[in-house]
């Protein structure tokens, strides 16, 4: 049965990076005709996301609440590598990654066309260039997606959140859109070091369930009362979504 179920696994690895590629070659062929642009790109990944990657992963989503009109920086929780996933299908953003997942090859690739901002998290100077490249990115009307614990939440709590985002989006006037997520099953937590093994770990399964839940806008001149609302609004949201549903936190 294990067997089966890791070779299941590999055929999804197979689909979904094969489709990827595909997709990345068309979109480029296809700037032939029609120029490259930030919206075109956020389109594409859309569309991949929607109908095929989370078809083909199955990925069952029970989603509340909606994303805005108007661009905005949106800070979620951090459970799984699967996160933007889940959220890109319904969230057009420009995501904040660590720089580590450059070296992941066809996934850097397509954040790359699609729209990512890559922070070493390390680096004072490129925190900084982050946060100065997000604002830009927002006036120019683009969303931003960051996860402000850091790293990967395995325990039942969010972790704390770092401040600089929100001390920039105060400093700017910029709606945060707090947003929760939360996995059903324990190997939907990121437990392993390594993408590969952690891919055939949480993928070598039928189905994963998720719930996701886009909360009311803050808007706040003060980044220290965006920083608390944000965090004590996702952490309820979470310990909402763990009650009679967790397996990972029963």
């Amino acid at each position: 049965m294990k067997i089966l179920l890791y070779l299941l696994a590999a055929i999804r690895a197979i689909l979904v990076f094969g489709g990827m590629a595909v997709y990345m070659l068309v979109y480029g062929f296809s700037c032939i005709f029609v120029p490259h642009s930030k919206s075109r790109a956020l389109n594409l990944r859309k569309h991949y996301l929607k109908f095929y990657c989370i078809p083909i992963l199955n990925i069952k989503i029970d989603k509340v609440g909606d994303v805005l009109d108007t661009p905005a920086l949106y800070v979620c929780n951090h459970r799984s590598f699967a996160d933007p996933i889940v959220l890109c299908r319904y969230l057009k953003a420009f995501v904040i990654a660590k720089a580590e997942v450059m070296h992941y090859p066809i996934i850097n690739k397509g954040a790359e066309l699609t729209g990512v901002i890559w922070v070493n998290r390390q680096d004072q100077h490129s925190r900084t260039h982050t946060r100065s490249k997000m604002v830009q990115t927002i006036q120019e009307g683009f969303n931003i997606l960051v996860y402000p614990e850091g790293t990967v939440g395995k325990e039942k709590h969010t972790l704390p959140f770092k401040k600089g985002t929100f001390m920039e989006a105060a400093a700017n006037e910029i709606t945060v859109v707090p947003v929760a997520i939360e996995f059903k099953s324990p190997k939907d937590m990121w437990v392993l070091e390594k993408f590969l093994p952690q891919y055939f770990y949480q993928f070598s399964k039928w189905k994963t369930e998720v719930k996701l839940t886009f909360g009311t806008p803050i808007t706040h001149k003060s980044g220290e009362s965006l920083h608390h609302q944000a965090y004590e609004w996702i952490n309820g949201e979470v310990a909402s979504m763990q009650k009679d549903w967790s397996q990972a936190f029963p």
